[in-house]
């Protein structure tokens, strides 16, 4: 135990040495409250505050429970057969039975299922002949399962991967923190007043936080993703420009017909350009400065709670073109009124995309929105950030479900 608890400390205290400096969306920690020199009781009540979470290998036939960034259970599994392949992907546990028969298959039971897609995914007890064997479902054994069930919650994280995956710390700018609200308090500045009496009864505006309103919902873990989203038609943004500034471009419906020619002409002739009727990446540029047209954010963050959506904003993804991969960071455990929060990082897709760190680098936030979650921010909200589809599996009763196979 003695040397968990240093591994332990040794993570928090090297995180925590790299945040000195950094500015308030910074991954600081103002408690302290697990640095090198931490009581063990200190370490310990915060490793039982992390978020719980599990990594499913296919290929290790293992499930790997973790409270924050530490191992805390194992077991072997037995995933699906050929033909009944288990889905790799990012999951939440939406349903808890102890006593569960199967629909599907002859009603087998089930006990201890913990349900990941309504399609038929799930943990339970079962059979494990050392080999992938089931229908698609994880198989446990029985006195891990049941160790399991008493643990989980409904909303808590599973994320399969064919090689095995581990989570690792990660700071960057892009993830939020939470919000520390600060007024300005005019105060009499005594450094002034006795450097110049005239000055006596001057005031400097000093910043001081103040009480944030209690949030109802911070024993709540948001779900937020964030996906590529397909950029407008050119043709489409033309048109309504076009008819913004005064030109009668017709419907705004991507099809260049009389009416958009002849707008197009007038335009043409209106910003002393060859009347040409032709559409040109110069005629667009032209027509996006003259209407002040910026082009929209290409990506979309979509939040989560409770299973309903919540919130949603468009954000940037700098290269978009580039493969993403499937990335999921959980923010560890913090207290009402903390100013910062850790983050940990999970790569589902190791063979796809870049590093987690990478793609941190490409996300841009908008300030108004880095705001807005702030304000929505709890302990254990995750944040998946992925090129894949979720809306397949997406729906009433569950979070965002992300199927990487």
């Amino acid at each position: 135990m003695a040397t968990k608890e240093f591994k332990y400390q040794y993570k928090r205290a090297g995180l925590l040495a790299g945040l000195a400096g950094l500015a308030l969306f910074s991954l600081t920690s103002v408690s302290g409250a697990a640095g090198s020199d931490a009581a063990p009781e200190a370490v310990e009540e915060a490793r039982e505050e992390a978020p719980l979470h599990m990594l499913v290998s296919l290929d290790d036939q293992q499930i790997k429970v973790y409270r924050g960034l530490d191992l805390i259970e194992t077991s072997p599994i037995s995933s699906g057969m050929r033909g009944y392949s288990t889905p790799t992907g990012v999951f939440s546990i939406l349903e808890k039975r102890r006593k569960h028969f199967s629909n599907i298959y002859d009603n087998a039971p089930m006990p201890f299922m913990q349900r990941l897609t309504w399609s038929g995914i799930a943990l339970h007890v079962g059979k494990l002949p050392g080999y992938p064997a089931s229908h698609g479902c994880i198989r446990l054994p029985r006195p891990f399962a049941k160790s399991l069930y008493s643990m989980t919650e409904r909303g808590m994280h599973v994320v399969v991967t064919r090689e095995a995956a581990e989570p690792v710390p990660v700071l960057h700018e892009a993830l939020p923190q939470p919000y520390v609200p600060v007024t300005e308090l005019a105060s009499l500045s005594s450094d002034t007043v006795g450097a110049n009496a005239a000055l006596r009864g001057a005031i400097q505006p000093t910043a001081l936080p103040v009480a944030q309103p209690e949030n109802p919902h911070f024993d709540r873990p948001l779900r937020m993703i964030i996906t590529p989203q397909k950029p407008p038609s050119r043709l489409r943004v033309m048109q309504r420009l076009l008819n913004q500034m005064g030109y009668n471009a017709g419907p705004v419906d991507g099809v260049v017909g009389r009416k958009t020619r002849a707008a197009i002409r007038l335009y043409q002739e209106g910003a002393d350009l060859p009347v040409t009727g032709r559409i040109t990446d110069g005629l667009i540029a032209h027509i996006h400065a003259d209407a002040g047209y910026e082009k929209p954010q290409n990506a979309i963050l979509r939040v989560r709670r409770k299973f309903h959506d919540i919130y949603s904003a468009p954000v940037t993804v700098r290269n978009i073109d580039q493969e993403i991969g499937t990335h999921v960071f959980t923010a560890m455990d913090f207290k009402p009124g903390d100013g910062s929060v850790e983050w940990m990082a999970v790569s589902a897709e190791s063979e796809r995309g870049s590093s987690s760190r990478d793609l941190l680098d490409r996300v841009e936030i908008p300030q108004k929105v880095a705001r807005e979650l702030s304000r929505m921010l709890t302990p254990g909200t995750s944040l998946t950030i992925t090129d894949r589809s979720f809306k397949r599996n997406t729906g009433l009763g569950t979070d965002f479900v992300v199927i990487t196979r």
